[in-house]
C-alpha cells in the first residue's frame, strides 16, 4: 500500500499545519485503465467504510455498486451525465451512496444521516488512496432516474455516485481533462473554522 502520489502527478499542496500525508494526497483523478478490481480489494474499501462513526451507531450508509463487465454495469453507467460518461467508461466500479433518513432503533428522523454517510465515504476514499486507486465522487448523474432504476426506498436519500479504478497516465484523457488532472487547493482554515460563533 502507498499514500504517495504517482510520479507523473506533481502538486504544490502544502498544509499550514501538520497532517497525515494520506489526507493531504487524497484527491479525485479521472484517468483509469479499465482493468477490473479483485473482489477482495473492493471489499476492503467497503470494510473501511464500515468503521466510520455514526450517531447512535446507526450506520445509515448504503453503497450500491456495479463492476464492469457485469450485467449491472449499464444500469449504473446510464445514470451519468455525458461528461462523466466520457471518463467513467474506464472505471472498474461505479457506485452510489445513499443514507437512511430514519433511525432504525426508534423509527425517528435522523438529523445526521448524511454526515455519517459522508464519513463512511471518506473512509472508503482514503482506503482507496492508500492502495493507489482512483476514487472519484460525483454529483453529475440523474438522481430521480437512479432512485427508480436502483429501487432506492423513499426513506433513503441519494447523496452521490462514485467511480473506482486503477490509475492510468493522464495522457489517456482528453486534452480538456488532462488540464484538470491535478490535485486542487483548499481554503485556509481561517475561512471555515470560527472560534466562539459564526462570522
Amino acid at each position: 500500500m502507498t499514500d504517495k502520489l504517482s510520479p507523473e502527478v506533481q502538486h504544490n499542496r502544502k498544509p499550514d499545519h501538520p497532517i497525515h500525508p494520506l489526507i493531504l494526497n487524497r484527491w479525485s483523478p479521472r484517468a483509469m485503465t479499465g482493468e477490473e478490481l479483485q473482489e477482495a480489494e473492493l471489499m476492503s474499501l467497503f470494510e473501511a467504510a464500515r468503521w466510520a462513526p455514526s450517531s447512535y451507531n446507526n450506520q445509515p450508509w448504503r453503497f450500491l455498486y456495479a463492476k464492469r463487465n457485469t450485467p449491472h454495469w449499464d444500469k449504473f453507467f446510464d445514470l451519468l451525465i455525458d461528461f462523466n460518461k466520457g471518463w467513467c467508461a474506464k472505471a472498474a466500479v461505479l457506485g452510489l451512496v445513499a443514507s437512511h433518513k430514519i433511525f432504525e432503533k426508534n423509527n425517528k428522523p435522523s438529523t445526521t444521516h448524511s454526515l455519517d454517510a459522508g464519513a463512511a465515504w471518506e473512509n472508503l476514499a482514503l482506503e482507496g488512496t492508500s492502495r493507489g486507486l482512483v476514487v472519484h465522487g460525483m454529483e453529475g448523474f440523474d438522481y430521480q432516474k437512479a432512485k427508480k432504476a436502483l429501487k432506492v426506498p423513499d426513506e433513503y436519500e441519494i447523496l452521490s455516485m462514485f467511480a473506482i479504478g486503477k490509475k492510468a497516465p493522464k495522457t489517456t484523457l482528453s486534452s480538456e481533462l488532462q488540464e484538470r488532472e491535478a490535485p486542487s487547493q483548499r481554503k485556509k482554515v481561517a475561512e471555515f473554522a470560527f472560534e466562539g460563533g459564526f462570522r
